[in-house]
């Protein structure tokens, strides 16, 4: 076969496979009435579906108000702290690191704040409880230490919030109620 032949027969076969792509793409694609429908009744048949829940989350302007009102807090009294605010599932939102605080106060006020959001309890509480059942320190994430407390929407925990680098786990949570304090204004 000569190079004219071999272009001409390479030419003819893209052409004859891109028709067939084009009309394969063109055979499944919907018509837009149908197109612009279905994102609206999947959405309707989830609000209706009892395998969906819906959950409350706390905004980024929420969580960096309650972490200010947490430091100021602290700032207040003289005392270089770390605030880490978490959301339901423990992921970080936001945390704020005071001029001063301590490195360890960074991952321990996360952790903090990851424990009261867990179990939906202030963790000077859950740190009484370790007396009852100690392998709950185990637990990877967690700090049972006082400074931590969870912020709850109609009961439910939604966010935690940690405080960590104050002499004492009481003043850690006196410093994050008032960073939960500072939602309900």
């Amino acid at each position: 076969m000569n190079t004219r032949t071999r272009v001409l027969t390479g030419t003819v076969l893209a052409a004859a496979l891109a028709a067939g792509t084009f009309g394969a793409v063109s055979a499944t694609a919907a018509p837009a009435s149908e197109s612009a429908a279905a994102p609206a009744a999947a959405a309707a048949k989830q609000d209706n579906d009892k395998n969906f829940t819906t959950s409350t989350h706390l905004t980024i302007d929420a969580a960096t108000r309650a972490a200010r009102a947490a430091l100021e807090a602290a700032e207040k009294e003289n005392q270089k702290v770390t605030v880490a605010v978490v959301d339901r599932n423990g992921n970080t939102i936001v945390t704020l690191r005071g001029d001063g605080a301590g490195p360890q106060s960074y991952e321990s006020a996360q952790r903090k704040a990851f424990t009261a959001v867990s179990w939906n309890a202030p963790t000077s509480v859950l740190a009484g409880r370790l007396a009852q059942t100690p392998n709950l320190k185990d637990i990877p994430g967690t700090l049972f230490l006082g400074g931590g407390t969870p912020v709850q929407a109609k009961g439910a925990p939604v966010a935690g919030i940690g405080v960590a680098g104050a002499p004492s786990g009481d003043l850690d949570e006196k410093f994050a109620k008032a960073g939960a304090d500072a939602l309900d204004k």
